[in-house]
């Protein structure tokens, strides 16, 4: 039996979120132009009026927002709302540059929390589940809206915040979460270091595992749903729209459900502009119909990835977008090859290594270079130098034969790859630091 934490809008038939997206829009697109100079000025410039939207139809004619949008109108200059309606600020990690500041009104905040609630019940959870919020705390959304989700269901909430793995471990064990929330790279730190500690994955009470903000492939997620003895669940969401949650995996674990009547998608050229058909991949558009303080229209997210309606036994009519495929902006250019770093982790998975690597992109006499790092397990790592060599090897011919370029693989000690109790640094592309874009 599936469960549902808004049945009537979860299930809702295809026409009526069509008809409520189209209503909302209107209403959007009006709010935007009257409250926010910025984006009027874009809608100006591309002679659309708000009366020329009359329903999702007509949602092409608007103009789109990108990162550098929000930076350039940084701090407030997309705030669609009088200041004292905000009671909160969230803002992006890491990013160079200027930070990308969002603004919630409570209602914005409400929203927020009934989608990630949502995520939490489509998993099978209930208000008799312990929920573990390993995601950061503070300006990340990660740790506050699956933290808000949990209190909507009526877990009892862990809100432990990352980092601190020993006493992650002992909160998990001594109050018997039975629900993890964190980034999957974190996830699988924490199922390694309960095999060191000499537990096994049924010793804990875990059941599922939600995890985000950071690309993972299915061959990890099976790592780490044996490691942990759990099902593990896909969870996506932004900061610019409002956090984790925008969309959600049910228990079919086959794509995530975007909360279409919170939300509107498209898929589009990333190089034309131009929307795509249904089933089509490209880059996903977002655009946000019920937020208040920080309203984006047509937001490019930059990822990558195909939306497909086709009806799913979890009853949900939501469409689904697929798990992105990589992104526009960090996909790296190695030698005129187009490479994802997600396609060597499934290679190193598939080939038996666990998802500890670093990848380093350089260039040498005017030729780049791949080089990837990946640690072996304490077993491997008492072969002799031969074998290692001769496993260096075998694995440079598989990533090779996935890419269509050679990479030097070096095997290297075990723990001598930095963990992450956060978004974990995949990619070092040193050819940025002397001026070569990728």
């Amino acid at each position: 039996m599936h469960r549902y934490y808004q049945k009537d809008a979860e299930t809702m038939p295809v026409e009526k979120i069509k008809e409520l997206q189209s209503k909302k829009l209107i209403k959007q697109v009006n709010h935007v132009y009257e409250n926010v100079p910025y984006y009027r000025s874009l809608m100006d410039k591309k002679g659309v009026k708000p009366q020329d939207i009359k329903s999702i139809d007509d949602l092409h004619k608007l103009p789109f927002l990108t990162k550098a949008d929000l930076r350039d109108a940084y701090p407030y200059g997309l705030l669609a709302t009088d200041l004292k309606n905000c009671v909160r600020i969230q803002s992006t990690s890491g990013t160079t540059g200027k930070r990308v500041v969002a603004f919630y009104t409570q209602n914005d905040i409400d929203l927020w929390e009934e989608c990630c609630a949502r995520a939490i019940v489509a998993t099978g959870s209930s208000n008799k589940d312990v929920c573990q919020v390993c995601y950061g705390y503070g300006l990340f959304t990660g740790g506050f809206g699956l933290n808000g989700g949990s209190h909507k269901v009526g877990c009892l909430t862990l809100p432990m915040s990352s980092g601190n793995t020993e006493r992650q471990i002992q909160f998990m064990m001594d109050l018997g979460a039975t629900i993890l929330c964190c980034t999957p790279s974190y996830a699988a730190y924490i199922g390694e270091s309960l095999k060191e500690r000499g537990y096994k994955p049924e010793d804990n009470k875990l059941k599922v595992g939600i995890f985000g903000a950071e690309p993972w492939t299915e061959e990890m997620r099976r790592d780490i749903e044996k490691s942990l003895g759990i099902k593990a669940y896909d969870i996506y969401g932004l900061t610019e729209t409002s956090g984790p949650g925008v969309a959600f995996e049910c228990e079919e674990q086959n794509g995530m459900h975007i909360n279409e009547d919170h939300f509107l998608a498209e898929i589009i050229d990333p190089d034309t502009g131009e929307v795509l058909p249904e089933g089509s991949r490209g880059e996903l558009v977002f655009t946000s119909l019920d937020k208040e303080a920080f309203p984006l229209l047509r937001y490019r997210t930059r990822d990558i990835c195909v939306l497909t309606r086709e009806n799913c036994s979890c009853g949900r009519t939501f469409i689904k977008m697929t798990k992105p495929m990589g992104r526009t902006d960090d996909m790296m250019i190695i030698r005129g090859v187009n490479v994802f770093p997600s396609q060597i982790e499934a290679v190193l998975l598939n080939c038996g290594y666990a998802p500890n690597y670093q990848i380093v992109v350089d260039r040498f006499n005017n030729s780049d270079t791949l080089d990837v790092y990946v640690e072996m397990s304490p077993e491997n790592f008492s072969d002799t130098v031969k074998e290692i060599s001769k496993k260096e090897k075998l694995l440079a011919s598989e990533i090779r034969t996935m890419l269509g370029i050679s990479p030097v693989v070096h095997l290297v000690a075990p723990k001598s790859i930095e963990r992450s109790e956060g978004k974990a640094k995949r990619v070092i592309d040193k050819r940025r630091s002397i001026g070569i874009t990728t």
